[in-house]
Order: C-alpha cells, then sequence, then structure tokens
C-alpha cells in the first residue's frame, strides 16, 4: 500500500551555509536517504575510494556517458568534468528510495528540466547574513584568504538563484533548520501524486459502496 517512487532531493547553497552538515543530518535522520555519487575525470585524492567519494572516469567515458544520455547533470569545473550518472538513481527511485544531490544551481537546473523533473524537490540553504557567511568560512580554518575571497565573491551569484527553488531555508539556527528539513521530505513523500497506490484504494472503497447496494 506505501509503495511509491523515490524523490530526487536537490539541497544547494553558498559555501558557508551549512549545506553539508545539514544533508549529513537528513541521512542521520532517515538513512535510507543515499548520497548520489557524482562522477568526475579528475584523479583520486589520497583515501579516495572510486564508487564511494566519486566514480573516476576518464574523459572519453565521461564524454561517451553525456553523449549517450547517461548523465542527469553534468559541469566543467577547473578543466575536470563532474556529472551525476542516471542509471543509480532511477533505480533508486523504482525502489521506492530518495537520492540526496549536493550540487549548485546549474545542476539542479539541469536535473529539473530532465525527464526526471517531476520527482524532484529542491530546497536552497541561505546564510542568515553576509558576515555570518564570512565567519562561518572562517572558522573552518582550511582556506587561504585567497580562496575565501573566491567563495564570498561566488556567493553573490549563487544567491540570485534562491527563487528557482521549491523551499528556501534560512540557517540561522542549525537544529532548527534540520527540523524543517525534515517536515519538507516527510511531506513531499505524502504528496497525492506520489502515492500511486491510492488510485487503485480508492477504487475499493467505491466497490465497497457498489456491494452495498
Amino acid at each position: 500500500m506505501n509503495a511509491r517512487r523515490g524523490l530526487l532531493l536537490i539541497i544547494s547553497s553558498p559555501s558557508g551555509a551549512g549545506k553539508s552538515t545539514l544533508s549529513r543530518r537528513l541521512m542521520e535522520w532517515d538513512p535510507t536517504i543515499r548520497f548520489s555519487v557524482s562522477a568526475t575525470t579528475r584523479p583520486p585524492r589520497p583515501g579516495e575510494v572510486d564508487g564511494r567519494d566519486y566514480r573516476f572516469l576518464d574523459r572519453e567515458e565521461f564524454q561517451r556517458m553525456v553523449a549517450a544520455g547517461e548523465m542527469l547533470e553534468h559541469a566543467e569545473v577547473f578543466g575536470h568534468f563532474y556529472g551525476s550518472p542516471r542509471k543509480p538513481v532511477e533505480e533508486a527511485m523504482a525502489e521506492g528510495r530518495d537520492t540526496l544531490f549536493d550540487i549548485d544551481w546549474q545542476g539542479g537546473q539541469q536535473i529539473r528540466n530532465s525527464s526526471l523533473g517531476k520527482d524532484v524537490v529542491s530546497i536552497f540553504i541561505l546564510p542568515p547574513s553576509i558576515a555570518e557567511l564570512e565567519r562561518r568560512l572562517r572558522a573552518r580554518g582550511q582556506d587561504s584568504e585567497e580562496v575565501i575571497a573566491g567563495r564570498m565573491a561566488k556567493s553573490q551569484a549563487e544567491i540570485s538563484h534562491w527563487a528557482e527553488y521549491d523551499y528556501v531555508l534560512v540557517n540561522d539556527d542549525l537544529d532548527e533548520t534540520a527540523q524543517k528539513l525534515q517536515t519538507i521530505v516527510a511531506a513531499e513523500r505524502m504528496r497525492r501524486d506520489r502515492q500511486p497506490w491510492l488510485n487503485p484504494f480508492v477504487r475499493a472503497l467505491n466497490q465497497e459502496f457498489e456491494d452495498r447496494k
């Protein structure tokens, strides 16, 4: 009775707004949600495992998959291709499992415009202020001043696409924002058009009325 198609959950934000932490909290809340493993043509970094962190492909194979329509979205970043393979996502959807995408607005737009667009739920995470966004980036202690400046410059362009998303959350309190994210997912799973069992169920109810006559 509870069978449904899986959702494609797209979470986007400027760097430092809390997207990665919120994604992790969402998967802790429901371990059946799986992260989409991206494909890339860049070489593996130390400790990265093929199939867990990324699918590492050569440029020829990546371009073949794009030409064959086997990528839901793709982009070139700093000379390397990145993309989301279609097959594992479709398999998860058919099994009623949700897939989480940590991608930018361009990747999200490509997926929304694909044949799977009706199964997309997109959420944009905003920082409470630009000053707080910069503070969070600096608090990481991972990036140089040049990298932080680059991330801040990119943030304005990313935030300009907020209105393209189904939901927008301001991450001023991590626990509250995580709770709101869970509420969105729970409600989207219950939408009438995502409950294929409802049509035959209601037909059976109507048949009961007929049988009582």
